[in-house]
């Protein structure tokens, strides 16, 4: 039976790779090992087993997890943050998403680890994206530290790929939502909730999401599918949805009516400009569309859930726990 280290097997993503690995009676059988930077928790999703990893770093010591994996599935990374008081965030960034990827990627490497499967960010290809989406022939533009600092790590990972047997896999998803997600689609979830007025419905743009658990499906098929081999994939649901008619689909979800009104675009951003939240503002009104002809070619690979159905799942959880 192959042996799985799944980082950060706790979060948010992690919670539902560990259940969707341990539920698909279509997939192969795993036995999976998760870390956690809680030295008081040893069992996490599913009952999987937990080993203490601390930090991660440039120098974090992964022998004990790693020496049996047959693959690593890397979901643990310092989240792009709202608020970030850090005097040098890309800084920051590097020594967790970028050397800390490297180091544990060395380690596994050297362990023997078949296959590395790496979660980086739709936002290397730039903050907003082409008529026809960004696809993986779309040139790197990484615009703030969180996409810098996955951007450096992928280059890395292929780096080791090409010295080593151990293959690499780069998944690069857009917002991911979900039961349990956090940031700026847990924020609008609590605004929809509590009714407070929204000025976006002048907004036109078009977004891609992509839905934790189709996400989950995504990373099951690429750890045995031969196509995925030493290759970067975007992933999204199927379908684009404006910032207005997502607010509007998750109102539906809660049983709510949203409180859209109409602010002109210049006024919005001059808004932002003087909170200090230009970049939420931009991320509300910009279009981010994925193309995802390129994963359906080679991997066979088709959200098994549409937008609908996960946001409809995610606002009926939101509903139950907050």
């Amino acid at each position: 039976m192959p042996n799985i280290l799944i980082t950060g097997a706790t979060g948010f993503i992690g919670s539902a790779v560990c259940k969707t690995l341990r539920t698909n009676k279509n997939d192969h059988h795993y036995s999976l090992i998760g870390t956690t930077r809680s030295s008081s928790q040893s069992v996490g999703p599913g009952r999987i087993p937990l080993c203490h990893i601390g930090d991660i770093g440039p120098d974090t010591n992964w022998s004990l997890p790693i020496s049996k994996a047959d693959f690593v599935i890397h979901l643990a990374a310092r989240v792009h943050l709202m608020k970030d008081g850090t005097r040098s965030p890309l800084q920051e960034y590097r020594k967790v998403n970028t050397e800390g990827t490297i180091n544990l990627a060395k380690q596994a490497a050297t362990a023997g680890v078949k296959r590395f499967i790496f979660i980086s960010t739709a936002k290397v290809g730039g903050a907003t994206s082409p008529i026809k989406g960004l696809d993986e022939t779309s040139p790197a533009k990484p615009q703030d530290a969180y996409s810098v600092s996955k951007w450096e790590a992928e280059l890395a990972l292929f780096k080791i790929a090409k010295t080593s047997k151990m293959e690499v896999v780069i998944l690069r998803p857009p917002l991911v939502y979900g039961p349990g997600a956090k940031g700026n689609f847990e924020t609008l979830i609590r605004a929809i909730l509590n009714n407070r007025p929204l000025p976006l419905d002048a907004i036109d743009n078009r977004r891609s999401l992509l839905y934790v658990y189709n996400l989950a499906n995504a990373i099951a098929l690429s750890l045995r599918h031969p196509n995925a081999a030493n290759q970067v994939f975007f992933l999204s649901d199927n379908e684009t949805i404006s910032t207005p008619n997502l607010i509007r689909k998750i109102a539906k979800g809660l049983g709510k009516n949203p409180r859209l009104f109409y602010l002109p675009i210049p006024l919005l951003r001059l808004a932002g400009k003087i909170t200090r939240k230009s970049s939420s503002i931009e991320r509300l009104v910009e279009s981010l569309t994925i193309n995802n002809s390129y994963v359906s070619n080679q991997l066979g690979w088709h959200p098994p859930f549409t937008t609908d159905e996960g946001l409809s799942r995610t606002a009926a959880w939101f509903d139950s726990s907050l």
